[in-house]
């Protein structure tokens, strides 16, 4: 009988009393395609002891640096400037920023190292360049907990958003070692030919998307006002492997998050 792969998380393994809940935030960056929409997935290090390899929203932890009346959002933005490059906010005349000046491009990038190192927060950055966080343009689209047993747990907000024109996605190198811009469908293509690891809260997402043309539908169907009800699998495992079990019944195996049938 050949073994199940194991998970990207080692569920099962942690007390969940022990294992407190960290908030988190993720963006779904959007664009419109020459065949339909298309979003950014990063492929974190394969190295890293969380979901190592697998391919991801821009996203990660709110720090305590993020002190805002909506850390969730500033969160997001910081991470996807952090670990994408792509910075969500607005110049003192209001205008959408842009980095196809080779000179802003360079200064931003600094800007990026700073606040990957914690050597600059995004207040500090805003204040120095005179900027805005584009905060109104993360649409709330749904809330994902960890499954208790995770060795990590969090408390994640999703949001959908529009993609800065004028920027270019560049990957850190150090968290996430790749990204794409790949159609919602594809994804599910090559996670299904066990080509792009993904995982439960990733795979719904795209599943989701599949069924929009363009951005402005997205946003206008999945954005959403007001808090989302927290999502929460239960992770059950034996010699086998682990499920996933979504609170609608639907199974899926969490090496694979591919569905279980029966």
């Amino acid at each position: 009988m050949t073994e199940r792969p194991k998970s990207t998380v080692d569920f099962g393994t942690a007390n969940p009393e022990l294992v407190p809940i960290r908030d988190a935030a993720t963006v779904v960056l959007l664009r419109d395609g020459a065949d339909g929409i298309e979003t950014v997935m990063l492929q974190r290090n394969l190295e890293s002891d969380f979901v190592g390899g697998a391919y991801v929203f821009p996203g990660g932890a709110v720090d305590p640096q993020d002190g805002h009346t909506d850390p969730f959002r500033v969160a997001a933005i910081r991470e996807t400037f952090e670990e994408a490059g792509l910075l969500l906010a607005r110049d003192g005349r209001g205008r959408a920023l842009s980095f196809e000046d080779a000179a802003v491009a360079e200064r931003f990038g600094a800007y990026r190292r700073e606040i990957d190192s914690a050597t600059m927060t995004v207040a500090q950055l805003c204040a120095t360049e005179g900027l805005t966080l584009a905060l109104d343009e993360l649409r709330t689209y749904a809330r994902w907990v960890t499954p208790l047993g995770a060795p990590r747990r969090y408390d994640t907000r999703f949001f959908v958003a529009r993609a800065p024109e004028g920027q270019v996605a560049l990957h850190d190198d150090r968290e996430v070692i790749g990204h794409v811009w790949i159609r919602p469908s594809e994804a599910l293509d090559r996670h299904d030919a066990g080509l792009f690891n993904l995982i439960l809260p990733t795979r719904a997402t795209l599943e989701d998307l599949v069924f929009f043309d363009t951005v402005d539908d997205v946003i206008e169907e999945l954005g959403g006002v007001g808090e989302p009800e927290p999502i929460m699998p239960t992770a059950d495992g034996d010699e086998g492997g682990v499920t996933l079990t979504m609170p609608d019944g639907r199974r899926f195996d969490a090496a694979t998050c591919r569905p279980l049938e029966g």
